[in-house]
């Protein structure tokens, strides 16, 4: 039997699609799916276990069963839930509680990066930064970057947040924090987060300068992800 699958914010990013149809035994439950899905899309197995599942527009659980037709919707946490790794922020980002969010007892490291608004570019003083997103796709890619890091290394917590907005030179533009049980797995989750920040999400950054002229700066083109073979 055929069933839809439908996916939101980082369930969509890691199934590499909002919408697909697939196939089911006859008799299938939502077990089944995820074995299917998962195996197809690896990307979703790490971050399965956070998500909620509906049937025809209804919660469910993991061994409900399925009928033809079906449709199946993959629903990560919402605003104002549970923190999630990552997200993009209007106000000035407290960087004290993104990195209390990321500490444990088993981690023996923590690596904070700050990304700030310096005051010069190419010999040009900046007085200001604008930063815009698409934000729903930021908000999944940065999501996905964190959850990449963590399904890397056992043990691993990262967080990562961005600002969007007009922002004053020496403001906090983007928060990194990564916590692992040994130092090498924390500095390098920091420096992979924003290497991928920059390539995956659709975030863009806009120069104001002394002498009044403002300029984008659109370097690094979006890379698209991968696709399964």
């Amino acid at each position: 039997m055929k069933i839809q699958v439908l996916a939101f914010a980082s369930a969509a990013s890691a199934l590499g699609s909002s919408r697909i149809e697939i196939e089911v035994p006859e008799g299938s439950s939502l077990d089944r799916v995820r074995e299917l899905l998962t195996g197809d899309h690896p990307d979703l197995e790490p971050i399965w276990s956070r998500l909620a599942v509906a049937i025809d527009g209804e919660l469910v659980g993991s061994d409900t069963l399925l009928h033809d037709g079906a449709e199946v919707a993959l629903l990560p946490p919402v605003s104002g839930g549970c923190p999630a790794r990552s997200r993009i922020e209007h106000d000035p980002i407290d960087i004290a509680a993104v990195a209390k969010e990321t500490t444990s007892p088993c981690c023996g490291a923590t690596v904070l990066f700050v990304g700030t608004v310096r005051n010069h570019h190419r010999d040009r003083e900046v007085v200001r930064l604008t930063y815009e997103a698409y934000e729903p796709m930021a908000e999944a890619a940065l999501e996905r970057i964190a959850c990449d890091l963590e399904a890397a290394t056992e043990g691993l917590r990262v967080r990562i947040v961005h600002r969007l907005g007009d922002l004053a030179v020496g403001e906090s533009s983007v928060v990194i924090t990564a916590a692992a049980p040994h130092r090498a797995a924390a500095y390098a989750a920091s420096r992979e987060a924003l290497e991928r920040l920059k390539r995956e999400a659709p975030i863009w950054k806009r120069e104001w300068y002394a002498d009044g002229e403002a300029a984008w700066r659109e370097e690094e083109p979006l890379r698209p992800l991968p696709q399964d073979s």
